[in-house]
């Protein structure tokens, strides 16, 4: 089998429409926002209430879905892309580390028949939205701390915000079903980031320019995943950010209050981006 797997090469079949990161960065207004010309909403966080609120529950769902197989095969790769070793180099991680992935690739499976599941209960199709590969991306590098920063707290972190969302969502539709899934799916979620909280710092604990640039490189992927205030502590944005979660997984309350700040910003950027368009209609 080979090792470090391209992500142009993922198998997918002809059920499958993917877009790269480039791509789903290209339109400021990508978000799950809902806006109409000359009236904002009170709020564009996902709610029962919302216009589009069917259209949008469906499409994150289908997001969340393509996310779990990716997520799936990242953990899957971790495990095999890198040597045993005392996890002290690029190249080798503990075995104990290869164990964690590998009950991660377990969850993820699990994870992907709910979806599944869930996306017909809904009444969407495989398929039916395109695919972000964005998260393979982010598990396609050589180092191994990165890989925990970029997918276990960036990415795994982000999946905490949209559970939690959903999990709400499907309390205020009176859909018992949704509900109990995303509950069920997000005790795994803080699972995987508490893992790669852990064992980040566990890794780089006398490596400190290791460590800055893993968490440097967590950032700029928060700040990806913040484009146009997707998610923030702001109703303005159709993911929250769940706060306790993300402290029971390992987060600090500095991060918390810096991948807050960055959300609010990039929501406020977005916001003045309308503004423009707007004006101009």
């Amino acid at each position: 089998m080979r090792q470090f797997f391209p992500v142009e090469e993922l198998a997918r079949d002809e059920r499958f429409t993917q877009i790269n990161m480039r791509q789903s960065q290209a339109d400021p207004r990508s978000a799950l926002v809902s806006e109409t010309p000359g009236r904002r909403p009170k709020t564009n966080r996902l709610t029962p209430d919302r216009a589009d609120a069917s259209d949008a529950a469906r499409s994150l769902m289908h997001g969340i879905f393509v996310g779990e197989i990716q997520a799936l095969e990242g953990a899957g790769r971790t495990c095999h892309d890198f040597q045993v070793g005392g996890g002290d180099t690029p190249d080798s991680i503990p075995f104990a580390l290869k164990l964690d992935m590998a009950r991660q690739a377990w969850d993820e499976a699990r994870h992907v028949e709910i979806s599944v599941k869930l996306s017909s209960w809904m009444g969407s199709e495989i398929g039916q939205f395109a695919e972000n590969t964005v998260l393979f991306e982010v598990a396609c590098s050589n180092d191994p701390v990165l890989r925990l920063a970029g997918v276990n707290r960036a990415l795994e972190g982000l999946a905490i915000d949209v559970f939690t969302t959903m999990k709400e969502f499907g309390e205020l539709a009176g859909d018992p079903y949704l509900e109990f899934c995303e509950d069920w799916m997000l005790a795994d979620e803080v699972t995987h980031v508490k893992m790669g909280s852990d064992w980040l710092r566990r890794i780089t604990e006398n490596d400190p320019d290791r460590r800055k640039k893993a968490l440097e490189f967590q950032s700029v992927v928060d700040k990806i995943f913040s484009f146009g205030g997707t998610r923030s502590d702001s109703k303005e944005s159709p993911i929250g950010l769940a706060r306790r979660f993300r402290e029971l997984a390992g987060f600090t309350d500095t991060e918390v209050e810096e991948i807050a700040d960055v959300s609010l910003k990039a929501l406020e950027e977005r916001k003045a981006f309308s503004a423009e368009q707007l004006a101009d209609v």
